[in-house]
């Protein structure tokens, strides 16, 4: 009698453990569980913890609660300025109603999968090459809206969605290259000239003082020496005032200008001719010219009461005295 009922404990006990082994789940912090009894939902969900279902007739589904990082494939589109480019996103989402992202839908993994995929396209049509590239955070907005709409009604809550990279086709880059180039030699232009402009008034302030004290010109053109001398250079470049130029230029007598020329010594008997004029200076080739031609002015030997061929024989030739004073 007493090994019948230890035998019947016994049996009990472990029938107990078997259906305990069989009903019992646990449920952890980031889930939730999900009842159905005979395919049919409970209205009651479990928390995270130790719970019993009924073996057999119960089926628990466990829903994950915490935040999900799905990663949009990259999608190529045509943006609205005719740019074919390639955009790739991520979506941040989490389930906040298990019943419906259980129920409502068959897959909500891949159902948001394949809505971010289309609203990422649709995106891409709708905006111009510059804001994708510049102005994220306003597509992001927008592409977070467009998915989010439809994923209410799934129990699920879109946390942010971010475009993560636009590639664009290697022409584009080389185009955009050049034109980033070209406007950055546009400003640097623009900044050269503003700096010419203001060095011309500074040195036209400089002149204005250096012009009240000449002294300061010299002073200037010696530090400006100092200042090349210090290079180890063959050749020094010395820049010349023209104001001593102009000096020079006063000091070197004109070629056209009269020299000093000593007395002419006195002429010789008219049978002898007059003898050559001694000049002094190596441009007498004028005076001799100016001698002739007051020769040749002179009155006609019958105006002087001589007889003609008298005054001929005395008085040189003019080509004969020009000769002389040239040796």
């Amino acid at each position: 009698m007493v090994e019948e009922l230890l035998t019947a404990v016994l049996a009990a006990g472990v029938g107990a453990a078997v259906y305990l082994g069989a009903a019992a789940r646990v449920v952890k912090q980031y889930e939730r569980g999900l009842v159905f009894r005979f395919g049919r939902l409970r209205e009651e969900i479990r928390p995270p913890g130790f719970t019993v279902i009924v073996p057999v007739i119960d089926r628990l589904r466990k829903v994950n609660m915490q935040i999900v990082t799905l990663p949009v494939p990259a999608q190529e589109g045509i943006t609205r300025d005719n740019v074919t480019v390639r955009v790739d996103a991520v979506v941040y989402f989490k389930v906040v109603d298990p019943a419906n992202a259980i129920v409502a839908v068959e897959d909500y993994r891949f159902a948001v999968s394949q809505m971010a995929q289309t609203s990422l396209r649709s995106i891409i049509g709708k905006s111009d090459l510059d804001d994708l590239l510049s102005n994220r955070e306003m597509l992001n907005q927008g592409l977070e809206l467009m998915i989010d709409s439809p994923a209410v009604g799934w129990g699920v809550q879109i946390d942010r969605v971010e475009i993560k990279d636009v590639s664009l086709p290697e022409t584009m880059k080389r185009s955009m290259a050049r034109q980033a180039e070209a406007d950055r030699e546009r400003r640097a232009r623009v900044i050269n000239a503003d700096a010419e402009l203001q060095a011309s008034h500074k040195l036209a302030e400089a002149a204005e003082v250096m012009s009240e004290q000449p002294a300061a010109l010299q002073l200037r053109l010696l530090h400006t020496i100092v200042a090349v001398a210090a290079e180890k250079n063959s050749t020094l470049v010395l820049p010349f005032p023209v104001e001593l130029l102009r000096f020079l230029e006063r000091a070197v007598p004109q070629p056209g200008a009269a020299p000093a020329r000593e007395e002419p010594a006195p002429a010789g008997p008219a049978s002898e001719g007059p003898g050559p004029a001694e000049v002094a200076d190596a441009d007498a080739d004028a005076d001799a010219d100016a001698d002739a031609d007051a020769l040749d002015a002179a009155p006609a030997p019958d105006a002087l009461g001589g007889p003609a061929d008298g005054l001929m024989l005395d008085a040189p030739a003019p080509e004969q005295q020009r000769k002389g004073l040239r040796e």
